[in-house]
């Protein structure tokens, strides 16, 4: 594997694990009985939701090219505990033998079907890819302590059945550019529109995306495009899917097609520990979070999910100089233009407004932040004027009842609000 690309697969698996399984990690939680929603491509005749996705991008390549294109998601494991009666075995949502507990919870499996193709093969044609997937089914006995079987695990994944449809098409223009396109189509067939979505879930792609590589050739940005590109990439058809640069700055040739919005280059944060399967993972605050569970709580989650395990012996394993860490960290300090020292000031209601003055905050209309609710009424001190990079004027402010103030102050983290928000106190 090249090394832009297994950069490119570092951020794909944060993308393939998107609310995979979200805090407190524990199957009874209400936010995780609805799984499973970001990249799903159903079978074709299940209503309510996509069975294919189209990506469409652009790529300079004067010559020939050659593409490395890699279709991922997960395959969802059906995990189903089941009691021994004289009977038979029956289906039970838990079960605990031997202090041990058994708990019905889906689990996922990662997939991958790679094609490597020249550039001039899909010029000149569609070229349509089969993903086959077979299915499987494990049991797991589960017995007493004196040796009696008492139940079972069943885990079982359904066929799979999707096709990879790769075309492109040469652009006119001096500058050898090419849209190319990738169609993802779920193609199982389902014939029960009534059914529960748990069971066409086992039937789908979940967290489809595409890590797309290039030599010979190097990407456009859609987000950012040179301005002899702007009207093609505006003319580029994205659907359930966004397609980005990934890999360092200034590398062109891999993209991601993601269902998540990103920008171009997105990265993994260093200071991060390991996947919390949360969004912009906010880590310091989920580690500090887990932390707290209690030990009922943390023994559900051990055996919801053997991820949900592993995080759970990191966050009470971690450092406390690697839990610093995660308190924050500067990127790319942008601090925004302050006017000079002689006009640092505005004029609201005809007094002049400057640091050091105190206001009263009113919140407008214009924000939509329920927080400021609670803001409306309260005095602040303006500890700096700002400007943004449009020339707008906005006022650093702290909260004269606020302990933290101090704090804050020291720190450089203030409350900003419009000339128009706040009345001279």
């Amino acid at each position: 594997m090249t090394a832009p690309m297994e950069a490119a697969r570092r951020v794909a698996d944060a993308v393939l694990y998107e609310g995979y399984l979200l805090y407190p990690y524990r199957a009874s939680a209400a936010k995780n009985r609805m799984r499973w929603q970001f990249g799903v491509l159903v079978p074709p005749d299940y209503p309510g939701e996509p069975s294919a996705s189209v990506t469409e991008c652009l790529l300079e390549a004067p010559g020939e090219a050659r593409l490395d294109v890699r279709l991922r998601f997960l395959h969802v494991r059906g995990k189903t505990v089941e009691r021994r009666e004289d009977d038979g075995y029956w289906p039970v949502p838990r079960l605990t033998v031997g202090g041990r507990d058994y708990i019905s919870f889906d689990e996922a499996a990662e997939r991958e079907a790679r094609t490597t193709l020249s550039l001039p093969d899909v010029t000149r044609g569609r070229r349509t890819i089969e993903v086959r997937v077979p299915g499987e089914r494990v049991i797991e006995p589960i017995t007493g302590p004196d040796g009696e079987r008492t139940g079972r695990v069943v885990c079982e994944h359904q066929p799979l059945d999707a096709e990879m449809r790769v075309s492109a098409e040469r652009l006119p223009g001096p500058y050898g550019l090419v849209r190319l396109r990738v169609e993802v189509a779920n193609t199982a067939h389902w014939e029960r529109a009534d059914a529960p979505r748990e069971e066409a879930l086992r039937r789908s792609l979940v967290a489809t995306h595409l890590l797309i590589g290039v030599s010979g050739g190097a990407f456009v940005s859609l987000l950012d495009p040179p301005l002899w590109a702007e009207a093609a990439a505006r003319e580029c058809r994205n659907e359930n899917t966004w397609p980005v640069l990934v890999g360092e700055p200034g590398r062109r040739d891999v993209v991601l097609s993601s269902p998540i919005i990103l920008y171009d280059h997105p990265a993994i944060a260093p200071e991060s520990p390991g996947d919390l399967f949360d969004s912009t993972e906010i880590d310091e605050l989920l580690t500090l979070r887990t932390q707290t569970l209690t030990e009922e709580e943390r023994r559900e989650a051990r055996v919801t999910d053997p991820r949900a395990a592993e995080i759970l012996e990191r966050a009470a394993d971690l450092p406390p100089e690697l839990l610093e860490r995660l308190h924050g960290a500067i990127r790319h300090l942008q601090v925004p233009a302050r006017t000079a020292p002689e006009d640092d000031a505005v004029t609201v209601s005809g007094v002049r407004i400057g640091k050091g003055s105190r206001v009263r905050l009113r919140p407008g209309a214009r924000r939509a932040d329920a927080h400021d609710m609670f803001l409306t009424g309260r005095t602040a001190r303006v500890e700096a004027v700002f400007l943004d990079v449009d020339g707008v004027r906005h006022l650093a402010v702290t909260l004269e009842d606020d302990p933290g103030s101090d704090l804050q102050r020291e720190q450089g983290r203030f409350l900003y609000f419009a000339p128009d928000e706040v009345e001279p106190a």
